[in-house]
């Protein structure tokens, strides 16, 4: 993809892998047709993490792999200390996974970050869903 930079949360890229489209809504679908799709590498260590834990069946890379084979969709490279200076702002959640997320969207220019997730679409004004 070759348009605005947009950045995946983890259910999203869960969804995506497991091709379950209709669980992501209209708006956030068409955004995923236009968009540079942008994984931070803590939503990536998310999903080792779902799978350790058993929730999804796939190890984080593979999820990864397949979806980037399937979208175009790469892993941020924007550096660690540029990001942990945005994720300090985030004091709305305790969760370490987001906080990240939301400051890898945040730090590259407040760029849009697909997500379904409540919270931080009460939290980040550049979530689509």
């Amino acid at each position: 993809m070759a348009g605005t930079p947009a950045y995946l949360d983890t259910h999203t890229v869960v969804w995506l892998a497991a091709g379950k489209l209709s669980r992501i809504s209209p708006k956030a679908r068409a955004r995923l047709e236009t968009a540079e799709l942008l994984l931070s590498p803590m939503a990536l260590l998310e999903l080792e993490y779902l799978h350790e834990l058993g929730r999804i069946k796939l190890a984080g890379r593979d999820v990864f792999q397949k979806v980037a084979h399937e979208t175009g969709l790469r892993l941020c490279d924007l550096p660690f200390p540029l990001i942990a200076s945005a994720a300090l702002d985030e004091q709305w959640t305790r969760d370490p996974f987001d906080r990240l997320i939301v400051a890898h969207a945040k730090a590259n220019g407040f760029a849009p970050l697909i997500s379904a997730d409540e919270e931080i679409r009460q939290h980040y004004p550049r979530t689509v869903w």
